[in-house]
């Protein structure tokens, strides 16, 4: 693939003001799987964990004729899980996946997208490229959860992809719910109009005490060990930078129609530094500069026992905005005068909206959805700040987008060695700011 350059930004910015915030509507024939009014639309569900089971949920709670036909899973008890769950709610009407349609194992992807309409993404985001190509290639309609890759060559194979993808006017969404949100949609609607000025700097957060941890247990390879603790490695999961914090990422380039061309900052393991937390950090805080100037501070953590903050705020010429998950939405004048307050009590579930919207288009044969390549861009920005928290450096967008870092082992299975290995102790090397080299 073309390095993504500056003029390649610039074009792919323009286009993303004129879909307003990824819409497209298009009268043209599908080159997809299903077509309108063929009755039935069926669902793969790839990695059926919590957010996969949940997203099948999602699909089937829709107003639409939507039945899961075929799931895929590298481990048979997750699927076992999770059909349990979703036959226990639907029954055969709209669960109906037969043995032979349960697929376990590395590759059993590529069966389970064949034999749906639209695939719903949700292992791991390191394979989240190898299934979307592959989504793409057999034409299916996609929803994808966030983050869609670990490193840059991956943010590479899913840029290509989406444009594949709207090559064949297949439907894309993410799941960086916020995109459907009402209160993000209406403020950020108004910032875009002009309410608060220009935005000149920002500040977004994702701080927590941290997610699950899965002990070693006894004959597990390193390979099947790594996959069930997957949380804490970046061929897995990108670290929490990019696995949790993308949300608040991905909001602020909404806010600024731009994404940066540059990064510094600082992390470490301060709390967190157990052999069980494998090798990512938990901390992060990043300054991310924008073309124009603007600087936008980027902070996440994964601390006990301190004070939990996921939310974002940006300062504009003639006034700010706070936004959050909690269905806020204000706009302020430097004076104190609110602008706009987004009292959204009754606003829909995120979540259950964009598989709402996604299979509206669907089944009316609609092209309306394109997320792919801004969700690529923001999970690459957050790449960028793990590349600059792990080094220490200033990192540009452009040496970090291409570079060549490939963290996916060479071969996927059960007896293959990942490339990051633990020592006689159990523990797994982690970056060292100032010694270790990201791109």
């Amino acid at each position: 693939m073309k390095d993504f350059d500056s003029n390649k930004r610039r074009e792919f910015l323009k286009t993303s003001a004129i879909l307003a915030g990824g819409a497209i509507l298009s009268s043209i024939p599908l080159a997809g799987a299903y077509a309108a009014g063929r009755g039935t639309i069926k669902i793969a569900l790839i990695g059926c964990g919590g957010r996969g089971t949940g997203a099948a949920f999602q699909a089937l709670e829709t107003k639409h004729d939507v039945k899961l036909v075929a799931m895929a899973d590298a481990f048979r008890d997750r699927l076992d899980e999770s059909y349990k769950s979703l036959f226990g709610k639907y029954g055969k009407s709209k669960v109906n996946v037969p043995e032979s349609k349960k697929f376990v194992g590395f590759e059993g992807y590529k069966k389970a997208i064949a034999e749906a309409d639209v695939v719903l993404l949700a292992a791991p985001p390191g394979f989240r490229p190898m299934h979307f190509e592959e989504a793409v290639k057999q034409n299916k309609h996609v929803f994808m959860e966030k983050p869609v890759a670990t490193d840059s060559p991956g943010i590479r194979k899913v840029l290509a992809a989406a444009e594949e993808a709207k090559n064949k006017k297949l439907n894309v969404v993410v799941g960086l719910q916020r995109r459907y949100q009402n209160n993000y949609r209406e403020t950020i609607k108004r910032i875009e109009d002009g309410a608060i000025g220009d935005i000149v700097s920002g500040q977004v957060y994702w701080n927590s005490g941290g997610v699950w941890v899965r002990p070693r247990e006894a004959n597990q390879t390193e390979m099947e060990y790594q996959m069930r603790n997957w949380y804490y490695f970046n061929w897995l999961c990108g670290d929490h930078i990019t696995e949790q914090h993308v949300h608040n990422i991905d909001i602020a380039n909404w806010v600024k129609n731009s994404y940066p061309v540059s990064a510094q900052g600082t992390g470490s393991r301060f709390q967190r530094t157990g052999k069980e937390y494998g090798e990512i950090f938990d901390n992060h805080t990043v300054e991310f500069l924008y073309a124009d100037g603007t600087v936008i501070q980027s902070q996440c953590r994964h601390y006990e026992g301190t004070r939990n903050r996921v939310d974002e705020s940006f300062q504009g010429t003639k006034g700010r905005v706070y936004l959050s998950a909690n269905n806020s939405g204000r706009l302020w004048d430097y004076k104190g005068n609110v602008l706009y307050d987004h009292a959204g009590k009754n606003d829909p579930n995120p979540y259950q909206a964009e598989h709402d919207e996604l299979f509206a288009a669907i089944a009316a044969g609609q092209y309306k959805f394109a997320d792919a390549e801004r969700s690529a861009l923001s999970t690459m920005t957050s790449l960028l700040g793990r590349y600059a928290t792990y080094s220490g450096q200033e990192i540009k967008w452009e040496d970090a987008l291409n570079s060549n870092v490939d963290l996916m082992p060479e071969t996927l299975a059960w007896d293959a060695m990942p490339k990051v290995l633990p020592d006689a102790n159990g523990f797994y090397p982690v970056a060292i700011p100032g010694k270790t080299k990201v791109i």
